[in-house]
């Protein structure tokens, strides 16, 4: 125990002198907090925008992995659709999309606010340029993982229209629910934020809302040729460039640490941690999937490997800052597990044709992330003593996400169909949709074998 001394009396004249020094001083001091909470306020700028940057990365790293899982007479036509994703989608995010997603509030549903970033006062201005950017990249993050599961079968112009509505109108309104406080405080947070809903980085947020409705596109659209025989049985359609699409994973690994820490937004001790536990998980999830693959298949295979690193950053993105580094790998572990099963529930159950296993890495995988932050957050989860409160709030939020996510997607796909077809013809299809849709070839000069 330990006892406070009293205080030793100071004489009148040690006082004035004191009083005196701290007169001279005040003003260095305050000069100096002033030069401190600058250099702060500098160091976070700069932090959040070469995490932003990272993530800008990951398009080429989503690009690597689609082209590379899929066939070879349609890798250009992956390629075009993450260009068209980050620019497309910044510009409507830029003229509407930030608006809905961060403006003020109305009724905890939509921000109504900063379009264009209009009305922005001039002061704000070096922080809202730098945290507008680093949200862009997040929505094309949002967008590029559709093209996965609709990859080698949709018409490119259709797609524009899918990608445009999903980063200007889908993705905003649901990230303002959750999200909505990160500009403007109060004055934009969403219902979400009010239960007290845990998402910090985006596991349903970002994911699942790209994971559901890649899952809506993909119903819509129907198998690719040959994936099913008659009789319903699912048939493998081989990836062309494994080592590329390995690269394209490595790739999405690095940016993850813009993804997750950058989310912080701040220069400070815990992206460090962030990164930590960011990176324990999908070690997590690449033996997860390495194990069961090897278990189930008799080999381990290096795709459903691939995947599971994937699907073991997706899960921790949600409690990137609140698990601890034990509760990281667990949660990767299961992720692992989990996209492996789903996958194939997916592909040979259900019989709906998602050529990367997005809606399983990005939707199955977002949604347990987002559930894990009830269990395992060191301040409020079950196994941690926070009682059940806080996992039925990540519940809610996560079939709000899914209801939402492949509600408008299906209406979206749906729509799109019936008034400008969605599925390029057959003999396109089969012809690969770098010719068809773009009149070049990936590989030019190489013969390329179809296996219909």
């Amino acid at each position: 125990m330990f006892l406070r001394k009293s205080p030793t009396p100071v004489s009148r004249k040690t006082a004035i002198a004191v009083g005196a020094m701290v007169a001279v001083l005040a003003p260095s001091l305050a000069f100096a907090e002033e030069v401190e909470l600058m250099t702060q306020f500098h160091g976070n700028v700069l932090w959040t925008l070469v995490a932003a940057i990272l993530v800008f990365l990951m398009q080429a790293g989503f690009g690597c992995v689609e082209a590379g899982f899929t066939r070879a007479k349609s890798a250009g036509n992956i390629m075009m659709k993450n260009f068209l994703d980050f620019s497309a989608g910044s510009v409507i995010f830029f003229l509407f999309g930030f608006g809905v997603m961060f403006g003020v509030d109305a009724s905890g549903f939509i921000g109504t606010s900063g379009f264009g970033l209009a009305g922005v006062a001039e002061g704000d201005l070096s922080w809202t340029y730098t945290f507008w950017f680093f949200q862009s990249v997040f929505a094309a993050t949002a967008a590029t993982i559709v093209s996965g599961g609709m990859a080698e079968r949709t018409k490119f112009g259709s797609y524009i229209i899918v990608s445009i509505v999903l980063t200007g109108l889908i993705y905003p309104i649901s990230g303002h629910w959750a999200w909505g406080s990160l500009w403007l405080g109060d004055d934009g947070a969403g219902w979400l934020e009010g239960l007290g809903f845990c998402d910090f980085a985006g596991s349903s947020v970002v994911h699942s809302v790209g994971g559901w409705i890649a899952l809506a596109g993909a119903m819509v659209l129907g198998p690719r040729i040959g994936k099913y025989t008659e009789d319903g049985k699912a048939k493998a359609i081989p990836g062309h460039n494994i080592p590329l699409a390995g690269l394209g994973v490595f790739i999405l690994w690095f940016g993850w640490f813009g993804f997750n820490p950058g989310s912080t937004t701040t220069a400070d001790g815990s992206i460090g941690f962030i990164a930590m536990n960011t990176s324990l998980a999908a070690c997590g999830g690449v033996l997860g999937a390495m194990v069961i693959s090897w278990f189930r298949f008799g080999k381990p295979d290096i795709s459903m490997t691939m995947n599971g690193a994937l699907a073991g950053l997706v899960g921790i993105t949600a409690g990137c800052a609140t698990v601890s580094p034990g509760g990281s790998i667990i949660i990767g572990l299961i992720a692992g597990l989990l996209v492996v099963l789903s996958i194939e529930f997916i592909d040979k159950v259900l019989k709906i044709d998602d050529p990367v296993g997005a809606s399983s890495v990005h939707g199955v995988c977002g949604a347990w992330g987002t559930l894990a932050c009830g269990l395992f957050n060191t301040d409020g989860g079950l196994f941690y003593g926070g009682g059940v409160g806080l996992l039925g709030v990540q519940l809610i939020g996560v079939g709000v996400f899914f209801v939402w996510a492949f509600g408008t997607g299906y209406i979206l796909m749906s729509v799109v169909k019936a008034i400008f077809g969605i599925r390029v013809k057959k003999d396109e299809e089969l012809k690969g949709l770098d010719i068809a849709e773009h009149g070049s070839e990936s590989y030019n000069g190489f013969q390329l074998f179809s296996n219909e």
